[in-house]
């Protein structure tokens, strides 16, 4: 079994579901849901209708998981950020943040963290190099750019509600 054979399924009302079987003829499953959201299943190796684990994750952790399986740093054409002791990560902002309506200079971002926040991605737009008066909504995905402790502390500053 060479290439790995992939699947997909409409499911009516929920999304489209991605069956994966993998050399080892193990069984993968993604749902992936109309409102961004994914369901990742794994199923017993001796049957394979027997879910062994389900996890849904929100958008923003399924594309931290994306990166994780295929990380963009890999490019040749990218800046390799872990050789300057940088890290680059996106950060979800929730609907429910503190931050969302308020305008990013109010984080005081780069001042408590170190952090620069380098674009902000807001549905199928891309705004480069926000300047201080963008004003921040619900739903937009931070890329940030910094050192991991900033990263992390600019991930747990966003994150509050």
């Amino acid at each position: 079994m060479g290439t790995p054979r992939l699947s997909s399924t409409p499911l009516p009302g929920i999304g489209v579901r991605y069956d994966l079987t993998t050399r080892e003829r193990r069984r993968l499953s993604v749902v992936a849901h109309r409102d961004g959201a994914r369901t990742l299943n794994a199923y017993h190796g001796d049957d394979p209708d027997d879910c062994a684990l389900s996890v849904r994750l929100t958008s923003g952790e399924a594309a931290a998981l994306v990166d994780a399986m295929l990380p963009a740093h890999h490019s040749p054409s990218l800046l390799s950020t872990t050789e300057l002791g940088l890290v680059a990560e996106r950060i979800e902002l929730s609907a429910v943040s503190h931050w969302n309506g308020r305008l990013l200079g109010e984080t005081r971002m780069r001042t408590d963290t170190g952090v620069s926040i380098v674009a902000v991605l807001r549905r199928a737009e891309a705004i480069p190099s926000p300047r201080p008066d963008f004003r921040l909504s619900g739903g937009d995905i931070l890329i940030v750019i910094g050192t991991r402790e900033g990263v992390d502390t600019a991930a747990t500053i966003l994150a509050r509600e």
